[in-house]
């Protein structure tokens, strides 16, 4: 049994202790908040990539370059079934008391916290509800328009921020689980801080969909963010990411394993992560060789399939199930839907629903070029595990 704990962190969203591969994404995170917190407004971010390739991760550690910086953050995460509303709401409350401290802005925080008052009354987070008037005697009416209210709340906040010398980031995760009227919202909400110059600024991070979930809702969205792809590791990143964690604990990789797991891992962090920790996990010895890797691999493919892959799997209905199998039967990756119902042996009317409810599930996406492709690295591959042959349960089932 090895002397230290596993230096690999697989968890969901879990800051590795080595982070390969992002510096050049980092330096530039650094300048842009360093522009904010000096008066400068820049566009705001959107990180955008498959599940595993540390988008979440790659946000967590800006927020640790804003935390150097003071700049003023939080960080919300994007759940299918929870209201935007009220998360950006207290998010938005916390801001303001941190900032209702500075002398300066003190008489300005009184005017935020009023509208922040009057925009929670209004939406009822709880009840999906949208209500007029208040409960108690305010000056601060919400007008009942989602748009114009959440953008009166950032400039009085941006500007109780420009007083007090501060700069606002609003991390947000899974964005692409936003409904589109708070996309529109938080677009014209960023948009109309940026007119005026208030120091306010979003990094978000999500599924590839997210461009055309933003394209679709605002056209001038493309103005208002950058757009940074977050992709597998180089092949030099994907090393370091390998040895460079085992290299402090006095552990060293045979050139042979170092091959053998990026084989098996394609690039993709997450999958990096779980074999590296898998092999630790096995093996005791200070040097690890390609046949330690061989040995852990039905482990660790046990471990995707149990966990990974089957809690996206199960989220699908049958039907779903044999499309998802019907993409693989194609034959290449991305596939057209054409393709997919011609495998069905179903008109193209007929699978679109299907299609457009396992991109709103976030399991496969459009690639741009009239394409579909899964979201998952190697879920096809999991796919064929589970059902070798691809039988799909409703090829006779024609409509």
């Amino acid at each position: 049994m090895r002397r230290y704990a596993s230096p690999y962190t697989p968890g969901a969203g879990a800051m590795p202790r080595y982070l390969a591969g992002r510096e050049g994404m980092l330096e530039e995170a650094d300048k842009i908040l360093e522009a904010v917190a000096m008066g400068y407004p820049q566009k705001s971010v959107i990180y955008y990539g498959l599940r595993g390739v540390g988008k979440t991760v790659l946000l967590n550690a800006v927020e640790e370059k804003a935390e150097e910086l003071n700049v003023l953050y939080t960080h919300i995460e994007i759940a299918e079934k929870r209201s935007f509303i009220i998360q950006i709401a207290n998010a938005s409350k916390k801001i303001i008391h941190r900032m209702s401290v500075v002398e300066s802005a003190k008489a300005l925080g009184h005017k935020a916290l009023g509208i922040l008052q009057a925009f929670q009354v209004t939406y009822n987070p709880e009840e999906q509800t949208f209500t007029a008037g208040l409960s108690e005697p305010s000056m601060y009416i919400s007008s009942g328009v989602l748009s114009d209210d959440l953008t009166e709340m950032f400039v009085a906040m941006g500007r109780m921020a420009a007083k007090a010398q501060k700069a606002i980031c609003f991390f947000i995760d899974e964005i692409q689980y936003m409904k589109s009227n708070e996309m529109e919202a938080l677009i014209n909400a960023l948009h109309r801080a940026n007119q005026l110059r208030l120091p306010i600024i979003v990094y978000g991070a999500g599924l590839p969909k997210i461009l055309k979930i933003l394209g679709d809702v605002k056209s001038y969205s493309e103005r208002l963010f950058q757009y940074i792809e977050v992709a597998e590791l180089s092949e030099p990143a994907a090393v370091d990411a390998i040895v460079k964690p085992a290299v402090e604990l006095g552990v060293k990789y045979e050139e042979e394993a170092v091959e053998e797991i990026k084989e098996w891992s394609k690039g993709y962090p997450f999958f990096i992560q779980e074999l590296c920790n898998t092999i630790w996990e096995e093996t005791e010895g200070e040097i690890i060789k390609k046949s330690d890797v061989e040995h852990v691999i039905p482990i660790f493919l046990d471990k995707l399939d149990k966990g990974f892959f089957k809690i996206r799997f199960d989220r699908c209905t049958k039907k779903e199930h044999d499309f998802l199998f019907a993409m693989i039967r194609c034959g290449n990756l991305p596939c057209t839907i054409s393709n997919v119902a011609e495998v069905l042996e179903k008109k193209v009317s007929s699978v679109s629903p299907t299609r457009a409810q396992l991109i709103s599930k976030g399991i496969i996406y459009s690639t741009g070029h009239g394409e579909i492709d899964f979201t998952v690295p190697q879920f096809d591959r999991y796919l064929k595990r589970i059902n070798p042959e691809l039988t799909i349960e409703s090829i006779d089932d024609n409509e």
